[in-house]
């Protein structure tokens, strides 16, 4: 049992977790954190964001190696691929940002427990690590920051490797001769992108009649003609029935059509709130149909002193989204002042053209009767993405058409995960397409596009 209650127990040590745990402590709170896992950062350091990051990287300089450098008048000969060495380092980087993380703990005085949390009572959990040991911990507040997990799919049997999830995908022994992808998402189109690379045969199977649902339609359609160009086959408007495992080789069946035989299936449908087996209901907390937990503009849930951020409330399943929830959660606690501006939170698709977005899609605007117009520049009329050889995509602006202020910004190009970042500063600022037009970007950047879109709003870019 702690000795003395600590003024914040965080549980969970993703990247809103910890990072909030850092920052309370930061502001003068004593902070404990729970995590189950041995290695400290989340699903999303450990086996999502940083590892597929790591693979989308060294699967595409393979790809560049092989496909792409004799336009440029490199020629090479007798290239290899070692998958071994390209796991190793994968996971070589996800231990360094693991035990960064634990290292920022020590810094900050953040007093770790590894175990299972659950609630008995308000401010008071039980930690019961992997060989059955319980302690109690008591504080004054408590923050419920577990993240998610992949949503299972009726007649889809997970075993683990050959039918799997995103995590066994980071580390197939080989490359697949045939994957099957089950949801045209983020994370499908990421790791079908890697295992696409090094030379997988991937077909993505989707039940709507378009991938990425959810983002803005055009950058969507405009997204799926590359990747169908780079040799991923799509059907849409698919119900997968069911996918088994056949000695060393997998069946996948879906209404309407024959049953797909392969020798990997990944399920990418989405992910779930980590809400179930926590003692929610000793709280009398309950959760949404989503599983989501409901609070209050300050992050607080209905039971006072327990709060929650991240996956597990409503909104977009980001890691910046959970980490600018948990600093404003944090921050107001200790100050009084604490906000999350969600128009401004940007989310990426790492795949390759990039796609990033920032603000509401054309279609919540028109579906909200928020009136727009719109600029777009394509990077084929960009000098630097000229040289880069990168010129599929576009980057796209919406403005308000009475006050011209930027009310969201789509792109699919060359690094557009990092482009995105000045669109996200922008809208943080209100400001407004014409702010962006005239402010001097340096060329020859892939950034002047976005200088252009922003001058396309108003019917005046100059290089097309």
């Amino acid at each position: 049992m702690s000795e003395t209650p600590f003024d914040l127990l965080v549980i969970g040590a993703g990247p809103g977790g910890y990072v909030a745990a850092i920052r309370a402590a930061q502001l003068g709170l004593k902070v404990a954190c729970v995590e189950k896992a041995p290695a400290l950062g989340g699903t999303c350091l450990r086996v999502g964001c940083i590892p597929s990051k790591a693979l989308l990287e060294s699967s595409e300089r393979y790809h560049e190696a092989t496909q792409g450098l004799a336009q440029h008048g490199v020629k090479v000969s007798g290239v290899e691929l070692d998958l071994s060495t390209m796991l190793a380092r994968k996971d070589k980087v996800v231990t360094t940002l693991t035990r960064g993380v634990a290292g920022l703990f020590k810094k900050n005085k953040v007093t770790r427990f590894e175990g299972h949390a659950s609630f008995q009572a308000p401010g008071e959990v039980t930690v019961t690590d992997a060989e059955g040991a319980v302690q109690t911990v008591h504080a004054k507040r408590v923050l419920i920051a577990t993240g998610s997990s992949v949503t299972p799919l009726p007649g889809v049997e997970l075993d683990g490797d050959r039918i799997g999830t995103s995590t066994e995908a980071l580390s197939y022994p080989s490359v697949p001769e045939h994957l099957v992808i089950i949801g045209a998402g983020v994370i499908g189109l990421e790791l079908g992108s890697v295992w696409a690379r090094l030379g997988a045969k991937v077909t993505v199977l989707e039940y709507l009649d378009r991938i990425m649902g959810g983002m803005d339609a055009e950058l969507a359609k405009t997204a799926q003609k590359i990747f169908t160009r780079q040799g991923l086959t799509f059907r849409l408007g698919v119900k997968v029935t069911g996918a088994t495992v056949d000695g060393d080789r997998c069946v996948v069946t879906y209404e309407g059509g024959e049953p797909l035989a392969c020798d990997r299936v990944l399920l990418a449908i989405g992910r779930r709130p980590n809400t179930e087996n926590l003692g929610l209901e000793r709280l009398g907390l309950s959760v949404d149909k989503r599983g989501c937990i409901p609070v209050n503009a300050h992050f607080e849930t209905s039971v006072p002193g327990v709060f929650a951020i991240g996956d597990v409330i409503a909104g977009p399943m980001l890691a910046h989204k959970a980490e600018e929830e948990g600093i404003a959660c944090v921050e107001h606690m200790v100050t009084g002042y604490g906000h999350v501006n969600y128009d401004a939170i940007p989310s990426v698709v790492y795949t390759h053209p990039e796609i990033a977005s920032v603000g509401k899609s054309e279609e919540e605007l028109k579906a909200a009767g928020i009136p727009f117009k719109k600029g777009s520049f394509p990077f084929i009329a960009n000098g630097r993405a000229r040289a880069l050889e990168q010129t599929d995509g576009l980057v796209k602006i919406l403005a308000h058409p009475e006050t011209d202020r930027v009310l969201a910004v789509h792109i699919i190009g060359p690094r557009a995960g990092d482009l995105i970042a000045e669109a996200a500063v922008a809208i943080e600022f209100g400001a407004s397409a014409e702010d962006i037009a005239r402010s001097s970007h340096a060329h020859p950047t892939l950034a002047e596009a976005v200088k252009e879109a922003a001058l396309a709003v108003d019917g005046r870019a100059l290089h097309i």
